[in-house]
């Protein structure tokens, strides 16, 4: 499992617990600061930090980023790190990170109180995927679900496409 931070719409902690309890084999991987806090309620789990490279079930990682994009006023403050797997799937988490290297499929945050759609555009435009998917979008309503998808798909300069949710996108 790989955990970007420390965020309950990131991380629930009880989940784990239980994951954890119900499959001892399971391995978490996250920032030190998440490392912390698991192991509080017994949750075990890895550190990682940016530049950090590991396999994961037949998965290379390799770790990026390392802080939460800014809301106001330096906060929230907590460390966040983005996972691209396999060299071509990159999920940043909650900041705007831009990895070297081509990058074939990002998953985009859409929505957050750390965000505007013109930050999500010149991130997908930044990072130069072959395809976007959207992430990160709870905040928004149907009809902002749309608007951000009309953006996004317009100006972002690559294959757009929302998976719908329980769907799923084939990666080669």
């Amino acid at each position: 499992m790989l955990i970007t931070h420390e965020h309950a719409d990131h991380v629930d902690v009880e989940l784990l617990v239980a994951a954890q309890i119900g499959n001892p084999a399971l391995v978490v991987h996250t920032n030190a600061d998440v490392v912390t806090q698991l192991a509080q309620k017994g949750v075990t789990a890895q550190p990682v930090a940016p530049g950090s490279t590991f396999t994961v079930a037949g998965f290379d990682v390799r770790v990026v980023g390392g802080e939460h994009a800014e809301i106001y006023d330096g906060l929230p403050g907590c460390a966040n790190v983005g996972f691209i797997i396999d060299g071509s799937l990159y999920h940043p988490g909650d900041s705007l990170f831009v990895p070297d290297g081509d990058i074939e499929t990002l998953l985009v945050p859409v929505s957050a109180p750390w965000l505007k759609l013109r930050e999500a555009i010149d991130f997908v435009r930044a990072v130069r995927p072959r395809r976007a998917h959207p992430i990160h979008d709870a905040l928004l309503s149907e009809i902002g679900l749309g608007s951000v998808d009309s953006w996004l798909a317009n100006k972002g300069g690559t294959d757009y496409v929302r998976v719908p949710v329980g769907g799923f996108v084939e990666l080669s």
